[in-house]
């Protein structure tokens, strides 16, 4: 199923999930998009069954904390930044809450974690103004960048090369097999005073880079030249929340979450804003993605289905089958599960997270965090 502007309009709340005590602080979708795991301030991890759509377990880093989960080529482990004690980054076997590695390097917070798309290498940077490589097989750091600012870094779409935005004014490409002589190409942008950059993604057919920020305003990139292809504006963030921005699996839309709980929509290519949702609560959205590998299935998953159908609901209140709106709080909806989006968002905000549908035909569905009130 191809999405479209429709199809982004039509998404409605449908079921929330209370698991923290304080802010969700990132996640993020196993390779194979059948799970969800988050990171909380209340030093929890949370597993969430995606076929399912349920938490399945929680795991609790009370010594170190966690922050920046990502997951490995292995949907039972994961990497994660410290945010208590030091900064090294650990990496953790979900089957039995043991630490496998520690990585140790960076002497101030980890600001960007991202793993190679295609092998257990991994880049992280730092406040420390460093960007270091990593592979999954040894504590030792196998490459180390010193920057004249504060980064943000990602893999491209391929694992062939990584960018690096340097001080929020510049970007910087790397080819990993000789990213020791220096960046084969570099992006200069005009500084903006009025936001820090906190977040860079490749589109998934690798043409764009978006950048987010903690300001009132994301970047699209040619991720080729460099130029700006579009600046989007118009959602609140007047107290300076870092952002997440994301693309859509298609790379044809990019979404944002606000302060006050809404979701924002453009199309990648024209910049036209195509669809404002409505996440049913006040807080931010802080954290926004969409499931890597459902966009688009083919088949029904028995795992999730009652003969072809999924019930769900908000409030805790199962209603009739049929599809619609029972009243302002609930929702309940019957679904032939032939086809899958996946779409998570959490908020800053203590600490619960908003199951969405797309109501009118059964293909849709997202989660949303924050604070349900």
């Amino acid at each position: 199923m191809k999405l479209t502007d429709n199809v982004l309009r039509s998404f409605r709340v449908a079921k929330v999930f209370r698991e923290n005590s304080d802010k969700i602080n990132c996640f993020d979708f196993s390779s194979n998009g059948e799970t969800i795991i988050s990171s909380s301030d209340d030093d929890s991890l949370v597993l969430y069954d995606c076929q399912e759509g349920k938490p399945k377990r929680t795991l609790y880093s009370k010594k170190y904390g966690v922050d920046l989960i990502r997951y490995t080529h292995a949907a039972n482990t994961v990497v994660y930044s410290s945010n208590k004690i030091d900064d090294t980054i650990r990496y953790l076997s979900l089957h039995d809450n043991k630490y496998i590695r520690y990585f140790p390097g960076h002497n101030k917070r980890v600001t960007s974690l991202s793993m190679s798309p295609v092998d257990d290498t991994f880049i992280s940077g730092s406040l420390d103004k460093t960007i270091r490589l990593w592979d999954l097989r040894s504590p030792n750091c196998q490459g180390l960048m010193h920057l004249q600012g504060k980064p943000v870094c990602s893999f491209d779409p391929e694992g062939l090369i990584f960018a690096a935005g340097i001080n929020s004014e510049m970007v910087k490409l790397y080819d990993l097999r000789s990213f020791d002589k220096g960046p084969f190409a570099t992006f200069k942008l005009q500084y903006d005073r009025t936001c820090e950059w906190t977040g860079l993604k490749f589109s998934n057919d690798g043409k764009l880079i978006l950048l987010s920020t903690n300001g009132g305003a994301l970047r699209v990139l040619d991720a080729f030249k460099g130029a700006i292809i579009h600046s989007f504006a118009g959602y609140n963030n007047s107290k300076c929340v870092a952002l997440e921005a994301s693309f859509t699996p298609d790379s044809q839309f990019v979404m944002i979450g606000s302060e006050d709980g809404k979701i924002h929509v453009w199309n990648a290519e024209s910049g036209m804003k195509v669809a404002l949702l409505d996440g049913k609560h006040t807080g931010p959205i802080t954290c926004l993605q969409f499931n890597p590998k459902f966009m688009t299935r083919s088949g029904s998953r028995p795992s999730m289905t009652d003969e072809g159908k999924v019930k769900a609901s908000v409030g805790g209140q199962r209603q009739s089958e049929q599809p619609g709106v029972s009243t302002a709080s609930t929702v309940s909806v019957s679904l032939d599960w032939t086809e899958y989006l996946g779409l998570v968002l959490w908020s800053s905000s203590p600490v619960s997270c908003f199951f969405l549908t797309r109501l009118s035909t059964p293909v849709l569905q997202f989660l949303v965090g924050g604070r349900h009130r």
